[in-house]
């Protein structure tokens, strides 16, 4: 059951992902929208940030819808708390647990701490899903696009033609 699950949602990325790749928009742009959606999509933004994506496709005439949108398939609700886990991780390991600013109640001391700590580890974090995301993606892109150009200018058939005619001589 889980293995299908996973067998679906893998599906679903690399969809989503090779429909980026073969957007017309070059291969920076589709990086660049990806990772923007990436670190839109890890911060807590309680479902706004895919409202933020189309004020970004409306504005912004570079932005690769696709793969601005892909990257809420890479970063699903089932993902987000792993995410959310580690950025409060990696917040109290910089923060620490006592809150920057404090208040009379103890429960008010409790929510701006953690949600300082849990803002500081999400921002981070985001920054460096997003920059790993450009990375890969780029290079994705370009790797997708030169094999299929490279497939495009010469069949499989004519090219064992090639490879034969070639070793004849």
């Amino acid at each position: 059951m889980l293995r299908e699950r996973l067998s679906i949602y893998r599906a679903r990325v690399r969809r989503e992902l090779t429909d980026a790749f073969e957007e017309e928009c070059s291969p920076r742009a589709v990086a660049a929208s990806f990772a923007i959606g990436i670190f839109v999509t890890a911060m807590p933004t309680g479902g706004l940030g895919i409202s933020l994506f189309f004020v970004f496709v409306y504005y912004w005439d570079w932005v690769s819808k696709t793969a601005i949108f892909a990257s809420v398939a890479v970063l699903n609700p089932f993902v987000k708390p792993l995410v959310y886990v580690a950025s409060y991780r990696l917040g109290v390991l910089l923060l620490g647990t006592e809150p920057v600013v404090t208040f009379d109640i103890t429960v008010l001391n409790w929510l701006v701490g953690a949600s300082q700590v849990l803002l500081i580890g999400n921002v981070l974090i985001a920054l460096a899903l997003a920059g790993l995301s450009y990375a890969v993606v780029f290079r994705l892109t370009r790797a997708h696009r030169d094999r299929h150009h490279r497939s495009d200018k010469i069949s499989p058939p004519a090219a064992l033609a090639s490879v034969i005619q070639q070793w004849r001589k």
